[in-house]
């Protein structure tokens, strides 16, 4: 049965303060206090197993709503953003936008890991779905490629992001791109009525991927296709490694072996799922020696373990 298309509109009723998300580490803080908070919030982060879906989105969206009132430049040196306070760890992340067509300055905020529309095989006339399109980064580049008779439709959980997106739409005059409020797992979308869905160094900040790897399959037509951008693990990351992932990288929170993701899209139903990019997040030993001694830090970077941005294309069956 088709789903309903849900278009709920919903007052933003918590404001974040700069103070409540802070900086990802003391490091950064002028304000004790301040480094206090920040610390206390990131850890439980970094415990979000023992959390519930609902508090760990909870989080996401306090963090990311944080993000959505910054411009690019702000989230790469303020500490709230993918980067962290490491300007390598951001340039790491990050992939160069600036040569795409439809490219919009206004909405990169600077928060991917991939350049997933590069592997999308949009044609023109398709509607394409954005999972968690943040400030509308890749909803514009994919409208490039879809043109005027195509259509783009950017779901995310975060007011504060819809309301930029669709400010920077309306600036850009266009008429056939849509931001929906909604989530990942219960998407406002109605069944196989998307050609293509993109998403970048979202997922893995979702609690239930099954859940929202079965959305995106209930959402494509038959024979669409998806393109995604994500963050992975290989081998076993100790504690510590991951509490400098979490704080220097946050798209690391949440994310999986590289394997189980893989697995998990062909469990969903997806076929011909391949890896069309993949590089190593390699977190600067100036990080590492903030939570690891001399030796872990060797050991670690000779170790087969590691952090791993992919951009992975799959395909629902035509029948």
């Amino acid at each position: 049965m088709e789903k309903t298309i849900k278009k709920t509109e919903e007052k933003q009723t918590n404001e974040v303060t700069k103070k409540e998300t802070g900086c990802c580490g003391p490091e950064c803080c002028t304000d004790s206090s301040e480094a206090t908070e920040t610390l206390t919030y990131e850890k439980s982060q970094n415990s979000a197993g023992t959390k519930s879906s609902d508090e760990i989105k909870e989080m996401v969206k306090r963090k990311y709503s944080e993000i959505a009132l910054q411009s690019r430049d702000d989230n790469a040196s303020s500490c709230c953003g993918s980067g962290g306070c490491s300007d390598e760890v951001y340039n790491i992340m990050t992939d160069d936008y600036e040569n795409l067509r439809g490219y919009n300055p206004d909405a990169d905020l600077g928060l991917g890991c991939g350049l997933p529309t590069q592997f999308a095989k949009i044609k023109k006339g398709d509607t394409v779905l954005d999972l968690g399109s943040g400030a509308g980064n890749d909803c514009f580049v994919a409208r490039a490629e879809t043109g005027e008779t195509g259509k783009v439709i950017g779901v995310d959980f975060s007011e504060a992001m819809i309301a930029k997106a669709r400010v920077n739409a309306e600036k850009m005059k266009f008429n056939n791109i849509e931001f929906r409020h909604g989530e990942i797992e219960d998407l406002p979308v109605n069944d196989s009525s998307v050609d293509v869905v993109v998403s970048n160094c979202v997922l893995n900040l979702v609690p239930e991927k099954l859940n929202a790897f079965s959305e995106m399959y209930r959402v494509l037509k038959p024979g669409g296709h998806f393109s995604v951008s994500d963050i992975v693990l290989t081998g076993v990351l100790p504690e510590k490694i991951q509490s400098a992932a979490a704080f220097y990288a946050g798209c690391v929170t949440g994310a999986i072996q590289k394997n189980e993701y893989i697995s998990l899209l062909e469990k969903t139903g997806f076929v011909n799922v391949q890896i069309q990019k993949e590089k190593i997040i390699r977190i600067p030993d100036d990080i590492l020696k903030k939570y690891l001694t001399d030796d872990e830090v060797t050991f670690f970077n000779n170790s087969e373990s590691g952090i791993f941005s992919i951009t992975v294309y799959g395909e629902k069956s035509d029948y």
